[in-house]
């Protein structure tokens, strides 16, 4: 027996890639969510106001 017919074989075969944008690599932590859904604004005021404060606290160690 050869192993021609054994490659032969397994370059025919054909596997099924299912791509599943939330299991890339280069995303992190994310959930997968039913279609349709919309994050509330809240967490986007909540972002906003944490930073403002989290910047406004910093720049208060060094003097002017």
């Amino acid at each position: 027996m050869t192993a021609q017919p054994v490659a032969e074989k397994l370059s025919t075969a054909q596997i099924a890639i299912q791509n599943d944008p939330a299991r890339r690599p280069d995303v992190l932590l994310r959930r997968r969510m039913p279609p349709g859904h919309q994050i509330s604004a809240w967490w986007m005021i909540g972002a906003f106001v944490g930073v403002t404060v989290g910047t406004v606290a910093l720049l208060n160690f060094f003097p002017i």
